[in-house]
């Protein structure tokens, strides 16, 4: 992953905590309308780490595919990534 690791994780750790607020959340019967909210955001944070991730992989290893005369089976495989990361 060509991304910086330590800020995925960094994302990753903060999205955790987002959960974790939401379940507790949950657990102690807070308004529906807030709890939604909450969890846009959470969704909202996990979207955005995708499409990082997503460049990283297209800026490194679909390149690098490329480069190497592999270009059909990478860009295929990056149609279907896009398919099921989009639903």
């Amino acid at each position: 992953m060509k991304a910086d690791k330590n800020a995925v994780i960094s994302r990753l750790n903060r999205i955790e905590g987002q959960i974790r607020g939401i379940k507790n959340m949950v657990e102690q019967d807070k308004y529906c309308v807030d709890v939604l909210i909450q969890v846009a955001a959470a969704r909202s944070a996990l979207n955005s780490l995708g499409a990082v991730i997503l460049e990283s992989h297209i800026q490194g290893c679909v390149k690098d595919a490329i480069q190497s005369d592999k270009s059909e089976k990478i860009i295929n495989e990056l149609a279907e990534l896009i398919k099921k990361y989009l639903k």
